[in-house]
């Protein structure tokens, strides 16, 4: 399998996390090899305890892999300390959850600001911009608790786009949105993925998403059963579950 020469290729080779449960040995990701290219929209479909979160998490430099090798943003992550992480997690990859994760007692400004000021990579005005991006300029004021949940989802891309990351990485970013407001969601992930370049690994039981990808991959047991590029990828607003 090649080496990643771009840092927003993703590149496993034979990659397996486990965990012990007791005297039980658990490979929630079993010798994953897989190449994902610079700028595209990835979905990982499986059902619950396939992996596929596991399989984001090492992308992301939460966990480190048992054994095999991960190439991210040019560097082996089975390589690196706990501050090596630290740096690679900051500089590299933003992330998107089901749950939103504001930080309740900040503005939306302020829940962007704080991510750009601790990574270095701007200012208020940055946060203005991301904000902007989204579609949320007029309701930078304003709380999570003041916000709907399509909003308070778009402020979490804003969030992590804000510093350009390599990687967005996003789990079940839908999942708790009704269908309507996902597809708004999905539809500004997708303009983020077009405006910036950024390499998107989408994780999410919703096989419907597949047909907004440029790849799709399939896990099951923990295993990749399956990766193929979606010949004829389609918008997002076209989607329907």
């Amino acid at each position: 399998m090649a080496t990643a020469t771009h840092p927003g290729e993703v590149v496993l080779a034979e990659v397996t996390k486990t965990f012990h449960q007791g005297d039980t040995r658990v490979d929630a990701v079993a010798g994953a090899s897989l190449q994902l290219e610079a700028g595209e929209i990835v979905v990982v479909l499986g059902p619950s305890g396939s992996g596929k979160t596991t399989l984001l998490n090492l992308i992301g430099g939460i966990e480190q892999p048992t054994s095999g090798t991960l190439t991210v943003a040019q560097q082996q992550l089975g390589d690196l300390d706990d501050e090596g992480l630290t740096r690679f997690r900051r500089d590299h990859v933003g992330f998107v959850f089901q749950f939103f994760n504001l930080i309740p007692t900040l503005t939306a400004r302020e829940n962007v600001e704080i991510v750009v000021e601790l990574t270095g990579r701007g200012d208020a005005a940055t946060a203005e911009r991301a904000l902007a991006d989204v579609g949320l300029a007029e309701v930078a004021d304003r709380f999570p608790g003041q916000l709907s949940g399509g909003e308070q989802q778009r402020v979490a891309i804003a969030r992590a786009v804000a510093k350009e990351p390599h990687l967005l990485l996003c789990d079940e970013p839908t999942g708790d949105l009704d269908l309507e407001t996902g597809r708004q969601v999905l539809g500004v992930l997708a303009e983020m993925n077009r405006r910036h370049g950024m390499t998107m690994i989408i994780v999410t039981h919703n096989a419907v998403l597949a047909d907004m990808a440029d790849r799709v991959v399939r896990m099951g047991s923990g295993e990749i059963v399956e990766s193929s590029r979606n010949p004829e990828p389609v918008d997002a607003s076209q989607l329907s579950w």
